[in-house]
């Protein structure tokens, strides 16, 4: 089947009207790409984001879910010169907010809530939306008294074996101002394409697949692909294989869903538990992130993980 696509660098954009995807030949530009200097043997990179045309136009099957909140981002101007080396979050009874470091002034905000909320905060005055980031990042929430005893103890066991309690009290900064026209809201969904890559053609980034912001991964995630497809096209081209050659693409896509897959799968586990109330899951998840911090080795394994 064709469809109608665009090709080339941003400073072309040249339609493709006749470009086959996921056909059993190898894709090949028409005349007006010929004209622009193109060569004939390419590939489509499908980095259009979570609507993808270019994973529509593969006809792949692509599992999503609405999470029914929406992200509020900006960049953010701190109270505070500092350091400013360390990404802050924190749940929410509507869900995380976090702040990633920019530099030494200023933070990016991702603060994921329910959609009417999102919308409020949108239109809130900038002094107000400020205060309702700090009150975010400050206020103090009732605490379990049984969950603060059993974290305690936690605590003390861990020191006594001469491992790392957590108990060393570290506070966020606090936000002075968002840079202007820097507020924005995008809907939060789960999605994962079942197949990366068709005859000439490979997806990377949201694309792809699809996380829930609150552990920061969609971009590593997004690095990655990039990573391997440009590591897997440069082998490709060096043992002589034609750039669309099946072979390479294929390791593409199995290298990537081995890791993508699993990350997504642990992404997912946390979000539906941090959105339990019940007291044996809440004891469960402070323990466990005790104890995950505690141990280093899997602390790095994870980290190591995340970052690849």
């Amino acid at each position: 089947m064709l469809h109608p696509m665009w090709c080339g660098a941003m400073e072309y954009s040249i339609p493709c009207s006749n470009v086959p995807i996921g056909g059993s030949a190898c894709p090949r530009f028409n005349a007006d790409c010929a004209e622009a200097g193109f060569s004939p043997g390419w590939i489509l990179i499908g980095a259009d984001g979570a609507n993808s045309a270019v994973r529509n136009a593969m006809g792949v099957q692509y599992l999503s879910w609405s999470y029914e909140q929406m992200g509020v981002v900006a960049t953010l101007e701190l109270a505070e010169e500092s350091e400013n080396t360390t990404a802050w979050q924190r749940w929410l009874p509507t869900g995380p907010i976090a702040i990633l470091p920019l530099d030494a002034r200023r933070s990016s905000l991702v603060w994921s809530t329910w959609q009417d909320n999102a919308k409020q905060l949108l239109k809130l005055p900038e002094d107000q939306f400020v205060d309702a980031l700090n009150d975010a990042l400050w206020k103090q929430y009732p605490r379990n008294s049984g969950v603060e005893a059993v974290t305690s103890w936690t605590s003390s066991w861990l020191r006594r074996a001469g491992l790392p309690d957590g108990a060393a009290l570290q506070l966020p900064p606090s936000i002075r101002g968002v840079v202007p026209a820097s507020r924005a809201a995008f809907p939060l969904g789960f999605g994962h394409s079942t197949r990366y890559v068709a005859p000439g053609v490979a997806l990377v980034g949201d694309a792809a697949h699809r996380v829930h912001p609150l552990a920061g991964q969609g971009v590593n995630l997004g690095f990655g692909d990039v990573k391997d497809l440009t590591n897997f096209l440069s082998e490709a081209m060096y043992s002589g294989l034609d750039i669309t050659h099946p072979d390479w693409l294929q390791k593409y896509e199995s290298t990537r869903q081995r890791h993508n897959v699993p990350t997504q799968l642990m992404i997912e586990m946390l979000h539906r538990l941090y959105t339990v109330d019940l007291m044996p899951v809440v004891l469960a998840r402070s323990v466990g992130l005790q104890i995950t911090n505690a141990l280093q080795p899997l602390k790095k394994m994870i980290l190591s993980h995340a970052t690849t």
